[in-house]
């Protein structure tokens, strides 16, 4: 059985990296590309279907190149599996996402994420994301 210290770690390690996967949902929904190196490695590899990344001024571009056309979005995760090997680690996680298109319209999406985290200097990163397309909605007409 691991000694108390291992089990904090273990647990540490896996909060830091939910909350990595959460920050990700608010980086994308509100734009903070600024703090794209707090949670991505410099060599980060990006797969969805928009397209491929290779590196943080690539994925920026890419995720503005998608999103900046929604008036909002509203990204939220789900059914996290966290798998820890010693510096590096997966996390699968469910994706629903809402994507305002206009005062009248949204769309609705899901998705799996896959995520290849290692550990740096300055604490867990994401250096891996791939994105796996479950269901898509054409427009809707918003209540709201």
């Amino acid at each position: 059985m691991p000694g108390t210290e291992t089990l904090i770690r273990d647990l540490a390690d896996r909060a830091a990296l939910a909350d990595l996967v959460a920050r990700h949902s608010l980086w994308i929904d509100e734009g903070r590309f600024d703090e794209t190196d707090r949670l991505f490695t410099p060599d980060v590899v990006v797969r969805s279907p928009r397209g491929e990344a290779h590196g943080i001024e690539a994925l920026v571009g890419l995720a503005r190149g998608g999103h900046d056309t929604y008036v909002r979005t509203l990204h939220t995760k789900s059914n996290l599996v966290i798998v820890i090997d010693g510096r590096t680690a997966t996390v699968r996680a469910h994706d629903v996402a809402v994507f305002v298109l206009d005062d009248k319209t949204e769309a609705i999406a899901a998705a799996i994420h896959r995520y290849g985290a290692r550990r740096t200097e300055d604490g867990w990163r994401f250096d891996r994301l791939d994105v796996t397309p479950v269901a898509l909605t054409e427009a809707l007409d918003r209540a709201l």
